[in-house]
């Protein structure tokens, strides 16, 4: 990671939050992020993800 991992910013799944830093057990968060605005969206950005990678998917079945 380019950056430290405890000045970046992560999506907590469990409760909703975005902590600073790596304060929640692995498996409760998402990221790192480089601002708090940008983990604020971290749900939207695995939708996005996710949407993207199906499609993906469904483009090499055809």
């Amino acid at each position: 990671m380019a950056e430290d991992a405890d000045l970046q910013f992560w999506y907590n799944m469990r409760t909703g939050a975005v902590e600073k830093g790596l304060l929640s057990p692995s498996v409760d968060r998402v990221g790192p992020f480089s601002t708090f605005e940008e983990a604020t969206h971290a749900l939207d950005k695995l939708r996005a993800n996710s949407a993207k990678w199906a499609e993906d998917d469904a483009a090499e079945d055809r």
